[in-house]
């Protein structure tokens, strides 16, 4: 059974483990916590057992829109509904607060996922990289 949790307290060596697991990287204890609390309007956690096996956060303009980020499910606990059901609960908060728009920006083999399963209209958008 999964158990979803909206702004659990996060550990930052446990979500960062997740987050490489679910993005093939190499695991760099990232400071989590403290991004989540200065710069998310939510997150939302999936966990099996107590342990972390799916995450999301949603950043915002402090307005309407809000920011899908960092959808990571376990691959262990891939292909379960536990990434959809992240995402609607990240959508509810969002909506809760006001927000008028949530947003994502997704790779092309993502486009099922955010398209068809959890209902995102596709859009035209553009990338700047940085560095």
């Amino acid at each position: 059974m999964i158990d979803y949790r909206t702004r659990f307290p996060v550990d930052d060596t446990e979500l960062s483990t997740l987050h490489a697991l679910a993005f093939e990287s190499p695991p760099e204890v990232q400071p989590w916590a403290a991004r989540l609390e200065r710069h998310a309007l939510t997150w939302v956690g999936a966990f099996s057992n107590d342990q972390l096996v799916g995450f999301v956060q949603v950043c915002w303009d402090g307005g309407a829109h809000a920011f899908v980020l960092d959808t990571a499910v376990h691959p262990s606990y891939g292909r379960q509904g536990i990434g959809k059901e992240l995402v609607r609960l990240a959508a509810e908060e969002s909506n809760a607060a006001g927000c008028e728009w949530l947003h994502v920006d997704y790779e092309p083999h993502l486009a099922d996922f955010y398209v068809k399963a959890c209902g995102f209209s596709p859009t035209e958008a553009a990338l700047l990289k940085l560095r």
